[in-house]
C-alpha cells in the first residue's frame, strides 16, 4: 500500500510546523532570559513529540520543560517553575491553568495551541530520577538520536492508525499506547507495515528490549517494552490488556483488507447515531438499564477517571452479591460537571424470599443450634439445613438508594473525592428517561456533551466497531 497520500493528510505542513516552533522558541527564549535576569538557575527546553517531529497535524502539544539543578528542593522547583510558566503565559497573551501530574505544572492556551510548562530536574541518567516527568528529556534525546527521518513518518502512520481504532493514549481514560511506546515499536520493527505484521502475531507477555538490558523477565505485563533509558521500567505498564488485544485484532483485520479498506483505517469512523434507534436497541436487548447521574468534584481529570472506575466496579460487584445479575456496566463523564454510571441488568427484580443456607446436617452440634434458632422455619435441602429468608432489597434501585446514603456508602469502594457529590446529587433513571428528559444533557449549551454521550452509548451497545472497516 502507498502511504504517501495519508502522510500528506496527517503530517504537519511547513506553515503549521513554523507556527508551532515559533511559539516554542518565544516561550523558551522568554523563560531563559527572565530566569537569568532574576538569577533563577534553570534552562527551558522543548521536549516531547514536537521536539522529536513525531506529532500529527492539528495535534501539537508544545511541551516546555523547565529544568532545575538536582540540588534544588522540590518546593523551590514548584514555586519558581510555576512562576516562570505563569509569567511566560502572560507575556505571550495566553490563558493559564494549573494542572497536576507527579507535581504541579502550567498549561496555557497560546495562539490556539496548548503549551505545557513543566518544572523538572535536569538528569543525565535514570539513576538520578526524582519524579516521573524527569525522564522526558532523556526520552526526547534518545529518539532524536535513533529515529531516522523515514521512521518519523512511520511513527505518524502508527499513531494515526491507533487513534482511529481507539488504542492511542496512555491516560487512564483510554489505557492505550503512549506516543513514546509507538516510537519504540517503530524502532523495533522499522516501519508501520512491518509493525502490523509483527503485532498480528503477538502473544501474551510479548517482550521488547531495544538495548538488550535483559530485565524483561522481571515483568509480568501483557506487553513488556523496556524503557531504553531506564532498564527497570516497562513503558507498557499502564497499557490495558484489552487495548493490547484490540490492537492485535485491528492489525489482523487491516492486513486482511484490500487497499481501499486499509485506507479507511486512517480516517474517522463516522456513524450517524439516531436517538430513537438507540433507545430501541436497548429495548430489544430485553434487559433493564439503570443510569446514575451525579455531579463530579473539581479534581484533575487524571484523578477523576480512576475514582469513577473504582466506584462503578465496586457497585457492580455488590449488585452481583445481592443476586442482581449485571450483564454489563460502564461510566461516562463530560469531565466538567457530571458523570453517569450505566448498569445493564439481566436480573433487576428479585422474589420476596431467598434460600438461606445453614450447616450440613452431619455436624450434630451445629445443626442442633440452627434448628433451635429456626425451629419453625427451617427445612432440609439435600443434606443442608436451610430456611426462606426475606430479601432486604427486591429491586436493584432499592439497593442503590440504600447504598448511596451517608450511613451505608461504606458498603462499596468509592473514589475518595466522590462520596459527598454522589450522595448529595445522584439521580436514578432508566435510559429513555435520561435521554429524553434530563435537563443538563438536553440543554442546547451542552449539545457537544450530549453527542459524545450518544457515541458512548453506541459503543456500549456495539463494541469493537473501530477495529474493522
Amino acid at each position: 500500500m502507498n502511504y504517501r497520500e495519508i502522510l500528506k493528510e496527517i503530517k504537519p505542513s511547513k506553515s503549521e510546523r513554523e507556527t508551532v516552533h515559533k511559539i516554542a522558541k518565544e516561550a523558551i527564549d522568554y523563560i531563559n532570559k527572565k530566569s537569568e535576569k532574576e538569577n533563577i538557575d534553570v534552562e527551558a527546553i522543548l521536549v516531547g513529540s514536537v521536539a522529536k517531529d513525531t506529532w500529527l497535524s492539528g495535534k501539537a502539544d508544545i511541551d516546555i520543560f523547565i529544568n532545575f539543578p538536582l540540588e534544588k528542593s522540590e518546593d523551590y522547583l514548584k514555586e519558581k517553575g510555576l512562576y516562570l510558566g505563569y509569567e511566560c503565559s502572560k507575556h505571550l497573551n495566553g490563558t493559564a491553568e494549573k494542572k497536576y501530574a507527579s507535581h504541579p505544572y502550567i498549561i496555557s492556551h497560546i495562539n490556539n495551541y496548548d503549551v505545557d510548562f513543566v518544572p523538572c530536574y535536569k538528569i543525565d541518567n535514570a539513576n538520578q530520577l526524582k519524579s516521573a516527568v524527569d525522564r522526558t528529556l532523556l526520552h526526547t534525546q534518545y529518539m532524536e538520536k535513533h529515529l531516522t527521518e523515514n521512521q518519523k513518518d512511520e511513527v505518524l502512520l502508527l499513531k494515526k492508525f491507533m487513534s482511529e481504532i481507539g488504542t492511542y493514549g496512555s491516560e487512564f481514560k483510554v489505557g492505550g499506547f503512549a506516543g513514546y511506546l509507538c516510537e519504540i515499536l517503530i524502532l523495533k520493527y522499522d516501519n508501520f507495515e512491518n509493525t502490523m505484521q509483527k503485532v498480528s502475531k503477538w502473544k501474551n507477555n510479548t517482550k521488547i528490549d531495544l538495548e538488550s538490558y535483559g530485565t524483561s523477565k522481571f515483568f509480568k505485563d501483557p506487553l513488556i517494552a523496556i524503557d531504553p533509558i531506564d532498564k527497570n521500567r516497562n513503558v507498557a505498564a499502564s497499557l490495558k490488556r484489552e487495548k493490547m488485544a484490540e490492537f492485535v485484532i485491528a492489525s489482523r483485520n487491516f492486513l486482511n483488507s484490500d487497499n481501499k479498506k486499509r485506507n479507511e483505517y486512517f480516517h474517522e469512523f463516522k456513524k450517524k447515531i439516531d436517538l430513537n434507534y438507540l433507545i430501541s436497541q436497548f429495548r430489544d436487548r430485553k434487559t433493564k438499564i439503570i443510569t446514575i447521574k451525579f455531579n463530579i468534584p473539581n479534581v484533575p481529570v487524571d484523578s477523576l477517571h480512576p475514582q469513577l472506575r473504582k466506584t462503578q466496579v465496586s457497585l457492580e460487584e455488590k449488585l452481583e452479591n445481592n443476586d442482581f445479575s449485571v450483564f454489563k456496566s460502564d461510566y461516562w463523564t463530560d469531565e466538567d460537571e457530571i458523570a453517569i454510571f450505566i448498569f445493564e441488568l439481566n436480573v433487576y427484580k428479585q422474589s420476596k424470599y431467598r434460600i438461606h443456607e445453614g450447616p450440613k446436617i452431619w455436624g450434630e452440634e451445629a445443626s442442633s443450634n440452627f434448628l433451635a434458632s429456626h425451629k419453625d422455619t427451617s427445612y432440609i435441602l439435600g443434606d443442608t439445613l436451610v430456611l426462606n429468608k426475606k430479601r432486604e432489597f427486591e429491586t436493584a434501585k432499592e439497593f442503590i438508594k440504600f447504598v448511596f446514603t451517608c450511613e451505608h456508602i461504606h458498603i462499596i469502594k468509592v473514589g475518595k473525592n466522590l462520596k459527598e457529590t454522589i450522595i448529595n446529587s445522584y439521580e436514578l433513571n432508566d435510559i429513555k428517561e435520561l435521554l429524553n428528559n434530563d435537563n443538563y444533557l438536553n440543554d442546547e449549551a451542552n449539545i457537544s456533551y450530549f453527542n459524545d454521550f450518544l457515541k458512548f452509548l453506541d459503543d456500549f451497545l456495539n463494541p469493537g466497531q473501530l477495529l474493522k472497516r
